[in-house]
């Protein structure tokens, strides 16, 4: 063992060989823009000296899901990956061309995490999807895919997985989010298509799209951190503190308007629930009449519109059903207090 972590060999991707303990940047070509500006997948290869494990954290696979860019760019900034063992693959924007238009889609109005395991002479989307399988994927043993709301909603942090996979549960485990959701694998996604090629890979939803949310941000770089040194890729004085005991929901429903109007909402995320409690109001823009939306069942608050203006069947609340509701509750205050306390950190620092 301690010959082999003596002599590494480099590690090979897109035509770039990074030697043990020295990281390196890397364009994936794919295509080019209309006016002939070329456009690829960029990736930032932190090769250790030492053996172990290669992990990829992915952002902006939906273009306009921003907090997981900034999550990349700040463990990249930080010094927090020298001592890495292994090799982790950080890349920050999968889908540049939605990034650079603000969309969640591909420019053919294809979803990309629909389009795995794609292939290389289909859609724009399909050969962007098989480029990261080919070249992300394959070469790496676990994923931690980093995602958002969708435009005008926003998310608890939270971890989806399939907990019925034990490696990609004892990942979401260790990242430590304060509630823990079992999501089946969808076909097109990128957690199904890993999953079939035998990669773990967990997703951390949270905040939304096209904002930069901070206690957001900081759940998300410790909890990478935390699945990093599950695994021994940080040595120990790196190691992010540990989270509270995980909270699992094995379901949750969407509460729907039950008519058109403007939605005055008196919870919010992270806020427990009872069935049939007075979540808001819809009214009419004259005042004249209103109707109650009331919580279809008991749980936790983990999605939300952020758009009064509604129509009937628009989604309001995304309510999880849980065991130990108040736990969470609790737990999602405590972050939050402990934000507001905590000085603004260095990027050479653990934030």
């Amino acid at each position: 063992m301690n010959a082999s972590r003596s002599s590494r060999a480099p590690f090979s991707i897109g035509g770039i060989s990074v030697e043990a303990g020295k990281r390196a940047s890397v364009h994936l070509p794919l295509s080019v823009l209309s006016n002939s500006t070329p456009v690829g997948v960029p990736v930032h290869v932190v090769h250790g000296r030492q053996d172990g494990p290669t992990m990829f954290v992915s952002a902006a696979i939906h273009g306009d899901e921003v907090v997981g860019v900034e999550i990349v760019r700040r463990l990249l900034t930080s010094k927090v990956l020298n001592g890495i063992a292994g090799t982790a693959l950080m890349v920050p924007i999968v889908n540049a061309f939605g990034f650079i238009s603000h969309s969640r889609y591909l420019p053919d109005r294809r979803d990309l995490n629909r389009s795995f395991p794609g292939s290389a002479n289909g859609s724009l989307a399909a050969q962007l999807a098989h480029m990261f399988m080919t070249e992300i994927v394959a070469r790496s043993d676990y994923g931690i895919d980093l995602h958002t709301a969708a435009i005008n909603r926003s998310n608890l942090p939270q971890i989806r997985v399939d907990t019925e996979d034990e490696p990609a549960r004892a990942l979401a485990e260790a990242f430590g989010s304060p509630i823990i959701l079992h999501s089946p694998l969808r076909p097109g996604s990128l957690r199904e298509s890993a999953s079939n090629v035998g990669v773990p890979v967990v997703v951390y939803e949270c905040g939304e799209a096209l904002r930069f949310d901070e206690l957001s941000i900081r759940i998300g770089i410790k909890g990478v951190l935390r699945a990093m040194a599950s695994l021994d890729m940080l040595p120990r004085r790196k190691r992010s503190p540990q989270a509270a005991a995980p909270v699992f929901s094995h379901g949750s429903r969407w509460l729907r308007a039950p008519e058109g109007g403007i939605f005055r909402a008196r919870r919010t995320l992270g806020h427990r629930v009872q069935e049939d409690e007075l979540l808001g109001i819809i009214s009419d823009p004259f005042g004249q009449t209103q109707s109650e939306v009331r919580a279809m069942m008991s749980g936790l608050i983990i999605g939300r519109t952020n758009v009064p203006a509604v129509n009937q069947g628009d989604a309001l609340f995304h309510i999880a059903s849980l065991d130990n509701a108040s736990a969470v509750q609790r737990e999602y205050g405590r972050l939050e207090r402990q934000m507001d306390e905590e000085r603004l950190l260095d990027e050479d620092e653990i934030l």
